[in-house]
């Protein structure tokens, strides 16, 4: 028997797996036949202190440290700007505070993204300190953990889950595996897995957002541009190997499953990022879409359900799981082992299962 069974290969499991495997052996499971294959291997991957509800800014603010020195970091320069037409003088506000944002005259927003169109940009700010989150790098640093101390399996859908006197067993199709403790870190699928496991949902829901690739605009190089959003959050672009991936910024309620990007949210994004910028979408070289999973009050379920306390919840982070991983699964395994946690009372509070009883 193990120590620890975790399910969900996304950026959830593997940091939570990676923590636990320090206070015993681990095994996680992981449906997909490679691990990040949904939510977290179609991320955005930013790192932005500021960005989040109050919760999620405070893992945020724990988890730096880790990001720029673990394992030689994972985080590089890339910036952040905010942009607003004619009408979204309020959105900029609002967005100006809560992001703690530099405002930007007309020339210096275009000195940053060239493409922005005059006519059409009323305000900016910026923010330097977002930097962009080598993502395969984590998620291969925190397999390793795990591996040192217990093991991966990829291809393996819970298909039972049985709670026994003394713990847990997962039966997988490629075999049944048995530990004292399981950790849910399902992502979009996490109340599928609790209620498998005889445990109450908690109401986690996917929203669909989707993204498209398009090339260079102009055939400029694009590698120092900051990521930059429309206020309000209605859409953002942001350079990626060359080339700008766009986001409509689109947050649709749907099932858990193999999500794809929809023509028209997709083209009415897309309209709205043309709409600032100088240069029109011609082409698509690659669109798709993810699940960004969310707990009724937006905040990440960190920590044992309150009617066993050896089901462990590590769900609900939304578009937040990279930039939270660190802290989040850190404070998980502070739990397991009541050794002291990293993050005042107040914040552990608000993202125990237990605010949900």
């Amino acid at each position: 028997m193990d120590d620890f069974i975790v399910i969900g290969g996304g950026i959830a499991g593997v940091s939570a797996g990676a923590r636990l495997s320090h206070l015993g052996r681990v095994t996680l499971i992981e449906a997909e036949d490679a691990l990040a294959y949904h939510a977290s291997g179609r991320s955005a991957a930013l790192f932005e202190e500021s960005y989040g509800a109050p919760s999620v800014i405070e893992l945020n603010r724990a988890s730096r440290t880790y990001h720029e020195t673990a394992n030689g970091g994972v985080l590089s320069p890339r910036g952040f700007m905010m942009v607003a037409g004619k009408g979204q003088e309020g959105a900029l506000a609002d967005d100006m505070t809560n992001m703690n944002l530099t405002p930007l005259s007309a020339s210096e927003a275009i000195a940053l993204v060239p493409i922005l169109n005059t006519n059409a940009l009323i305000g900016a700010g910026y923010h330097e300190d977002a930097w962009d989150i080598d993502t395969d790098r984590l998620i291969q640093n925190f397999a390793r953990e795990i591996r040192a101390n217990g093991q991966i399996i990829t291809g393996a859908t819970a298909q039972k889950i049985t709670r026994n006197p003394d713990g847990w067993q997962v039966t997988t199709a490629k075999g049944s595996f048995t530990a004292k403790k399981l950790v849910n870190a399902a992502g979009a699928w996490a109340d599928q897995v609790a209620t498998l496991a005889g445990i109450t949902p908690i109401g986690i829901q996917p929203y669909r957002r989707s993204m498209a690739r398009i090339p260079a605009p102009g055939g400029v190089d694009v590698s120092r541009w900051p990521l930059f959003m429309g206020a309000g959050e209605s859409w953002y672009a942001k350079p990626d190997a060359g080339a700008l991936i766009v986001s409509p910024a689109d947050a649709d309620p749907v099932d858990p499953h193999d999500a794809w990007a929809d023509d028209m949210v997709l083209a009415e994004g897309l309209a709205r990022y043309e709409a600032m910028v100088t240069e029109p979408v011609t082409r698509l070289t690659a669109n798709w879409a993810g699940l960004r999973s969310f707990s009724p009050d937006r905040s990440l379920v960190i920590g044992p359900a309150p009617t066993d306390p050896d089901f462990l919840w590590c769900a609900g982070q939304g578009g937040y799981g990279f930039q939270t991983s660190p802290a989040a699964s850190q404070l998980l395994a502070d739990i397991v082992a009541g050794t002291q946690l990293g993050l005042d009372t107040e914040t552990v509070a608000s993202l125990s299962p237990a605010r949900f009883d």
